[in-house]
Formats: C-alpha cells, sequence, structure tokens
C-alpha cells in the first residue's frame, strides 16, 4: 500500500508542473465544464506527453464521473511484475499527474485504476471523479 501511495504522490508532484506545459502548448481554451476537461486531457494530453489518446466512457447523470480507456499505455512496455509485486498497480503515477494537474486548475479530483493490463485485464482503464470545483481566488480586487 505504501508503494501505491508514493507512486501516486510522485506523479502529483509531476502533474503540478505539467500543466504549465500543456496549457503553454496546447493553444486551447479554457475548458467549460469537467467533460470538456476531461475530453482535453484524453485527445489532447495523452498524446502530447504519451504518444497516445484515450476514450472517455461511462459517464455519471451528474457529469462528475468518468472512465478513460486506453488502449496502448506506453509507461508499460517491457515491463513484467514478479509475483511478488502482483498486487502493485505500476502505473499509478499516472492517477497522480491527472489528480496534480487538475488540482491546479481548480478541480479536486479522485483517480483510480479500474483495469490494468499488468494484472490480466484487457484494458487500461482509469476512473476519474471530479469531488469538489474550487472556485478561482484572486490575490487583488478589481478596483485596487
Amino acid at each position: 500500500m505504501q508503494s501505491l501511495q508514493r507512486l501516486s504522490e510522485w506523479g502529483y508532484n509531476i502533474g503540478t508542473r505539467l500543466i504549465d506545459e500543456f496549457l503553454a502548448k496546447a493553444n486551447i481554451s479554457r475548458c467549460v465544464d469537467f467533460k470538456e476537461t476531461a475530453e482535453m486531457i484524453a485527445k489532447v494530453g495523452f498524446k502530447m506527453f504519451l504518444g497516445v489518446t484515450a476514450s472517455v466512457t461511462n459517464w455519471d447523470i451528474e457529469g462528475t464521473c468518468c472512465n478513460m480507456v486506453l488502449e496502448e499505455n506506453p509507461l508499460v512496455d517491457f515491463v513484467e511484475l514478479p509475483d511478488t509485486c502482483q498486487g502493485l498497480y505500476y502505473c499509478n503515477v499516472l492517477c497522480g499527474v491527472i489528480r496534480g494537474a487538475l488540482e491546479m486548475v481548480s478541480m479536486k479530483t479522485e483517480v483510480t485504476w479500474v483495469r490494468d493490463v499488468l494484472r490480466g485485464d484487457d484494458s487500461y482503464e482509469l476512473q476519474v471523479k471530479l469531488l469538489k470545483q474550487v472556485p478561482e481566488e484572486y490575490p487583488y480586487k478589481d478596483d485596487e
């Protein structure tokens, strides 16, 4: 469990920095809602940093929870988990990256693996759940 958290925290630290590069290079306008944000991560973010895209599926009624399915995952090329590490989500760093990047744009999220090929599943699937949209705070008032 400790290595699972550590991988997520490493990813979180990476995500808080990657968002700046993403926003600077992606040449995109501000997303209007969580659905648009998820699509932007799946189509533009994954392509920019991993060279792959993902499909966004299984939206809940409120539009606050979805799954991202990756057909390929370059983080696991040439990786085989030994028997002693079968409980490890090797790619948990990716959960942290998404969580950290979204927190920097005022979205508190929970990101977890649903399916993982390294654990015997048929695809890679993440669940991204919006917990809270944090209002942006400005340090200065407009009339000062």
